[in-house]
């Protein structure tokens, strides 16, 4: 038997060696997708986002808002302007993301203890400049009148200490676990590039099978395995195992320890996850073509399957805050429990025990093939191919 999957693993090598279509999907579209993401945000979040100012009080206290705005490091004033409609105008053309609106007399107000009303806007078109930049104005926005509440209680002969409580009675010590820099790059490329591998896996899985029918050759393939479809399968998918295995723990390799991401839970769950992502993705491909022998068939559902994957993990949208039907429904997908693992396990640093039901479930995923290798056995005797 381990003669056999050997032969047809040799030839499975040489199919992958004459269609160059293995060879972008396998590893150079990968490489390319994992250098385009991780470079993408290499920078951890946006920075020097352009902001416009309408400043009609023009005096030492606005000009000063201005330059503390400017200096926040995701935030870079570009230019002013004369009245808000201007300013509207300039956010609707995509040059500016913002804008300070200072009206006259806010100065004056302030000193009198008046309360005057400063405006800021901000487009959420983008959701992540929007909500950035909201946070840097109304920072501004409160430093403003603290500064000018700062200089009225010293003048009356308070103490710094006496100030500080006055101003801010309430202290936050705000401390971010697991990723205290917010970066960007951490949270996504965790969960976008192990999705966009498990795609390539996938797509190939079926399609590989498929091409068998449609070329004809799915008869010498069952001959070669003795007539056993498991020994058929699995030398068949062993070079491809081994390939994006390779892929997986190369990309596993890069942002872990070339770019230092956070993984406090070690190396193990780093290499339980990755072989889990591949053998599942695997899975469900061959489970997906034995449920329905056609090629285009097949890939469809997968294709449908890697897509949905994305909004159901839970990486950029809490599951437990989708309705209960999509929460139950996302235990199908095998990168769900890909990035529960990566988050309890190697982000968090969790034992593997933690996350039990979520290796369990891709184990599960992985034995899926069981259900429906004899009907692939049967497409490859007996079936016609139908573009």
């Amino acid at each position: 038997m381990l003669k056999q999957i050997y032969h047809i693993a040799v030839r499975e090598c040489g199919i992958l060696r004459k269609n160059p279509i293995y060879v972008f999907c396998m590893v150079i579209f990968p490489i390319v997708c994992i250098l385009f993401f991780t470079s993408l945000m290499n920078e951890g979040q946006p920075i020097e986002m352009p902001v416009g100012v309408v400043d009609l009080d023009n005096t030492a206290t606005s000009r000063s808002m201005i330059r503390t705005l400017d200096g926040f490091q995701t935030s870079h004033v570009v230019a002013r302007y004369p009245n808000v409609n201007e300013a509207r105008q300039a956010i609707q053309r995509n040059q500016i993301f913002a804008f300070l609106y200072i009206p006259k007399g806010t100065t004056s107000e302030l000193l009198s203890s008046r309360q005057p009303k400063i405006s800021f806007y901000y487009s959420s078109v983008t959701l992540v400049a929007g909500s950035t930049l909201f946070r840097d104005l109304k920072t501004v926005a409160t430093l403003g009148s603290a500064a000018v509440g700062s200089a009225k209680l010293s003048a009356v002969g308070k103490t710094s200490r006496e100030i500080a409580t006055s101003l801010q009675p309430i202290a936050v010590d705000l401390h971010m676990i697991g990723n205290p820099w917010g970066n960007y790059n951490v949270y996504l490329s965790t969960s976008m590039l192990p999705g966009v591998l498990m795609i390539f896996i996938f797509l190939i899985t079926p399609y590989s099978i498929g091409t068998e029918l449609k070329f004809k050759t799915s008869q010498e393939l069952i001959r070669m395995a003795g007539g056993n479809i498991h020994v058929a399968i699995a030398g068949k998918m062993l070079p491809q195992l081994l390939i994006f295995l390779a892929m997986f723990y190369g990309y596993e390799f890069y942002i872990f320890h070339i770019l230092q991401f956070p993984h406090p839970g070690g190396i193990v769950p780093i290499l339980l996850a990755g072989l889990l992502a591949v053998l599942s993705a695997q899975a469900f491909g061959i489970f997906a073509f034995g449920l329905m022998p056609s090629l285009r068939m097949s890939m469809s559902i997968c294709s449908l399957w890697s897509v949905l994957s994305f909004s159901t993990s839970g990486a950029t949208y809490p599951l437990f805050s989708m309705s209960p039907m999509i929460e139950a429904l996302a235990q199908l997908f095998p990168l769900r429990h890909y990035y529960m693992i990566y988050q309890t396990s190697i982000f968090n640093g969790f034992p593997l025990s933690d996350c039990f039901w979520n290796i369990g479930a891709m184990i599960i995923f992985i034995a899926l093939p069981m259900l429906t290798i004899n009907h692939i056995k049967t497409a490859m005797e007996k079936y016609v191919y139908i573009p």
